[in-house]
Formats: C-alpha cells, structure tokens, sequence
C-alpha cells in the first residue's frame, strides 16, 4: 500500500482548495498540508484569523469539499521549507508537479511506497527555490491547445497515477 501525502502552496482559490480535500479524500491521501498563503477551513480551537474571514473562507471550501474538509486529516503550516525537510526526513520522496525543462512525464514514473505531492501557485506555478528543495519534478503531458491544466485536475492525475502505477 502506497503512503500519499498531498501538499498545497500558495493557491489563491478556497474552492481549488475545497476540491483538492475532496479529491484527498477519494484517493485515499493520508494527510494534506495546506501552505504559505492557501486558505484554509476553520481551525476550531486556535484560528488566528478574524472570525468573520475565516468563517467565509471555511464556508468557500465547503461548497467544493462537501464535508471533505472535517473527514480528511490537515493541516495549514505558513512555512514550506520547513515541511519539505520534515517530510525527507520522514523518507517521504518531495514530487512537484510543474513544467520545467528538468521535468519527467507522469506516465512514466514509478512512485516508491512514501510520497509527498506538492502542487502550487494556480497562475505562476512553483516557485523556483521550493523546486529546488523537491526530489523530483513531474510533468503531465499536454496535447491540447492549452499549456496547462487546472491545479485540481492536476493534482487528481497525479494522484490517481501514485495510487495505481505499478
């Protein structure tokens, strides 16, 4: 059984947000890290946030999670860096998801037992010094008029592929 932990950077969209918990859910994802500037549902016993923004931004990824976000086990950490270095020494493997010219296709990687998936910025992609601190980059082919997919339905592939590549 493959160990899958899902890490999100930067998404400005709390329904982008809400899907991914939902696709977490259905893919059996372990745990999802909600990171840097993503938002995140309503923390009920220590959210820092101003009530009021924090309850409209738990009620926009609800709408999109549909109860996901209280059966999928999170977390919302502001620093990255210090993740990616927890999770290498947990043995975990760091898989960004971006196009980059060191980048290899999705289709034809074999991912080992423990793996993090680290997807990020919707627009501008990962930035460059968090790539760096990643195992590997991994890209999804595209054959379309379009250079990239949504981050949700990205991240689903990507998953999917982890779960099931053989």
């Amino acid at each position: 059984m493959i160990n899958i932990v899902l890490i999100a950077h930067n998404l400005r969209s709390a329904h982008n947000v809400g899907s991914l918990l939902r696709t977490a859910d259905g893919l059996g994802v372990q745990k999802v890290f909600l990171t840097g500037y993503t938002p995140y549902p309503l923390v009920a016993s220590s959210d820092d946030r101003l009530p009021h923004l924090a309850a409209k931004t738990n009620q926009q990824i609800a709408k999109t999670a549909l109860g996901a976000e209280t059966t999928v086990d999170w977390e919302y950490l502001a620093d990255i860096k210090g993740l990616l270095k927890d999770l290498k020494r947990q043995g975990l493997t760091i898989a960004a998801l971006e196009q980059s010219p060191e980048s290899l296709a999705l289709p034809s990687y074999k991912p080992p037992k423990t793996i993090a998936l680290l997807v990020g910025r919707e627009v501008e992609g990962i930035e460059l010094d968090i790539l760096a601190d990643c195992d590997i980059v991994l890209e999804i082919p595209m054959f379309g008029q379009k250079e990239s997919f949504n981050v949700v339905q990205a991240a689903a592939m990507a998953l999917y592929h982890f779960r099931f590549a053989r």
